[in-house]
């Protein structure tokens, strides 16, 4: 039996995307992808998770493509500090 795929329209602060929900069969809940957005995939356990989760995607996926922008532009400038690993 095939899985089916239901598609629907999901409202993020960025606009409305069309994204395309699959049930998983080995972990069960859904499978959830915004094809218009690259990258920005996601999962649920119940559709409306699944629908949630997706929308947190799509909108933190924009807001990094942005910033990444901004600071390849010179925008902004991102203050990365070296971390560092103690040993055990």
């Amino acid at each position: 039996m095939p899985i089916k795929k239901r598609t629907y329209l999901i409202k993020t602060k960025y606009g409305s995307f069309s994204c395309v929900f699959e049930l998983e069969k080995d972990m069960g809940g859904y499978v959830a992808e915004a094809r218009d957005v690259q990258g920005a995939v996601s999962w649920g356990k119940t559709l409306t998770e699944a629908k949630r989760m997706i929308a947190e995607a799509i909108e933190g996926t924009i807001e990094t493509r942005a910033i990444s922008k901004a600071e390849q532009q010179g925008t902004i400038r991102i203050a990365r500090r070296a971390s560092s690993v103690a040993a055990v």
